[in-house]
């Protein structure tokens, strides 16, 4: 799946609006808002504010996005990595993790395969290569927590998912 990379805090809320399930009907529903209203807010319009860190935040979390968290990391140089939560993990988990840090190394790779295609590489080039890069460098650092998280060490009597 190729994500873009989003710019600016307007475009962070459209995006969560329009990955919020059912849209932004059911997204303005939520947040207890007119669908008016809402519009206003994401696109800063009639004078509203924008959403707040909350209101995206409640949006994503519904809707499994991170966006918002996204777009902060990226500001400073940096990637979002979502702590995985040791009771839901089992091998299986590791697996898919693995598989989908796999895919995203894979895309950085094409990408960079695809720029150097005429000999050099250009500032949008540069740019995906670089997003693409993030994205695989946080797949990574959660897969790696996820094992650490599953294989760690428990004191006796603490449960782990088999």
């Amino acid at each position: 799946m190729k994500r873009t990379v989003l710019e600016s805090r307007r475009q962070v809320m459209s995006a969560v609006v329009c990955d919020y399930p059912g849209g932004r009907e059911c997204a303005a529903a939520r947040l207890g808002l007119p669908i008016k209203k809402l519009d206003n807010h994401v696109y800063e319009s009639a004078g509203s504010r924008p959403l707040s860190d909350d209101q995206l935040h409640q949006l994503e979390q519904e809707a499994g996005t991170t966006h918002f968290p996204d777009y902060v990391a990226a500001l400073y140089g940096g990637v979002f990595v979502p702590v995985a939560n040791p009771d839901e993990l089992d091998n299986i988990e590791l697996y898919e993790r693995c598989m989908k840090t796999a895919v995203k190394r894979g895309a950085v790779d094409k990408i960079i395969a695809g720029a150097l295609a005429n000999g050099e590489i250009d500032e949008g080039e540069a740019k995906a290569i670089l997003d693409a890069h993030r994205q695989h460098m946080a797949a990574r650092h959660s897969e790696v927590h996820a094992v650490i998280l599953l294989h760690r060490s428990r004191k006796p009597g603490q449960n782990r998912k088999k």
